[in-house]
Parts: C-alpha cells; sequence; structure tokens
C-alpha cells in the first residue's frame, strides 16, 4: 500500500464515524469566514461551484444559496451521505454530490466558475499537486477560495500546533505557514488576490470529542500544554482548561 493509500484509509477512518457531529459542530456551522465567503459569492447565480473537501457542508449550503450548482467533494462517504440529507432538510436543490480525492479531481478541463475548500486542505497528501487540479478544473479567469487554520510560522509555535492537532486526529498531515500557502499558490499557477486573516477560538472538550480522540492522546495534550513556553501559551491563548486560539486566514486566488 502506498503513503497516499495509507492516508487516505486514515481520513475515511477518522472522519466517518464523525460525520455527524461535524454538521452539528459550532465551530464549523459558524463563523465570520462564511459570512465572507457569502459576500464574496454575490453576484455569481449562474456559477458552477466546487467545494472540495467539503466535510459536513456548511461551506455548500451557504455556496448553494448565491449560485446556479454545487458540487460537495469529499473523500468520506459518510460525509457526503449528511451533507445529502442536510441538503434536502433545507430544500436545496442545486447541490450534487461526488466522492474523491483532492489530488485527483474526476472533471473534464475548465468544468467550474469557482472552487472553495474550507478546514480541508491540513488532511490533503498532496496540497500542491491538489491546487494544480484546481487550476485545472476551473475555467480562464476562474477564482477559488480556500479557507484554513494556519501556522504561525515560527518553530517554537509551529510544533506546538502540529503536535496538538496530530494527537487530536491522526489523519492530520500540516498546517501550513501563509508562506508556504503563497509559495503553493505561485507554483500552481494561482494568483493571490486578497487575504484575510482572523482567530478561531477552539473549546478543548468539544474539539476533541467531536474527532473522538483516545484518552490517552486527550492526556498528552494537556501534559503537553500545561509543559509549553510562556510564548506559546500566549500566542495560543492557552486556557486552564485547554481552550485555544488558532490563527486562521482566507485566500482569494484566481487562474492566471
Amino acid at each position: 500500500m502506498s503513503i497516499s493509500d495509507s492516508h487516505k484509509n486514515a481520513v475515511e477512518r477518522q472522519f466517518g464515524d464523525q460525520a455527524q457531529a461535524y454538521l452539528n459542530s459550532a465551530v464549523h456551522a459558524q463563523g465570520k469566514d462564511l459570512q465572507r465567503l457569502a459576500g464574496l459569492l454575490q453576484g455569481s447565480p449562474n456559477a458552477r461551484l466546487l467545494d472540495l473537501g467539503c466535510g459536513a457542508g456548511h461551506a455548500s449550503f451557504v455556496a448553494a444559496a448565491k449560485v446556479a450548482q454545487v458540487v460537495a467533494y469529499d473523500l468520506s462517504a459518510q460525509m457526503l451521505s449528511v451533507v445529502g440529507q442536510a441538503a434536502a432538510e433545507k430544500g436545496l436543490e442545486n447541490i450534487q454530490l461526488q466522492q474523491g480525492v483532492a489530488e485527483s479531481l474526476p472533471f473534464d478541463d475548465g468544468s467550474f466558475d469557482i472552487a472553495i475548500s474550507r478546514y480541508s486542505a491540513h488532511h490533503w497528501h498532496d496540497v500542491g499537486r491538489a491546487l494544480r487540479e484546481v487550476r485545472r478544473v476551473l475555467k480562464p479567469g476562474g477564482r477559488a477560495i480556500f479557507m484554513d487554520v494556519v501556522s504561525p510560522g515560527h518553530p517554537l509555535l509551529d510544533i506546538y500546533l502540529q503536535t496538538v492537532e496530530v494527537l487530536r486526529d491522526t489523519s492530520h498531515v500540516r498546517n501550513y505557514a501563509p508562506g508556504e500557502w503563497l509559495g503553493m499558490f505561485t507554483e500552481a499557477g494561482l494568483v493571490v488576490r486578497q487575504v484575510t486573516s482572523d482567530r478561531l477560538d477552539l473549546e478543548f472538550g468539544s474539539w476533541v470529542a467531536r474527532m473522538r480522540t483516545p484518552e490517552h492522546f486527550v492526556t498528552a495534550i494537556r501534559a503537553l500544554q500545561q509543559g509549553v513556553a510562556e510564548d506559546v501559551r500566549q500566542h495560543f491563548a492557552i486556557q486552564d482548561d485547554g481552550s485555544f486560539t488558532s490563527d486562521i486566514m482566507m485566500f482569494e486566488v484566481s487562474k492566471g
């Protein structure tokens, strides 16, 4: 089994059983980034949009109210089932479900006007390859919007973030620093138009419960939090109960 196949299986295993928890997650269902996304999709009523790594579908639901058609695309069949059921309950008839990996999109060149992705890229095996695929399936002049947790970049802060993320969820690959994102966009032939930064508050109990993190890993995260340098504690605003704050960014790019 190749590394990519092994990772694919890990992601499916981690997220399949947690699909309903992600649909009900306040962190995923709300946020200023969703409001901003809705604003960015204004004026595109005829667009065909790809939601890459759609998860429980929150970004797809926002997009469906603004564009003609949404393709909700995810590796997890159970996530897609949850999206389909929720879309039906919401009366959203313009959402199409498609299963697959980000690095190999089963769509023709120039199939989409817009591509979006929210809190998914840190699970992808090869982000650079996925971005090249996004560019391929976008129409000339098409645009893409990526939203994700980002690494602060500094080694001391980065090692904390990556460690707690992979202890909480073993399918985690990497939260990339802003500079890494910009480099990958450039290499993929995507032109960066706008970057917006914000902070995301994460309540510890629901954060680990959502992923059903094993108790021994929860214990390891709490031990790490209690032993970190003061710089790390302050940057992530680590609270006594383990809750903390992460950096998030929204990148608006276009096909050059």
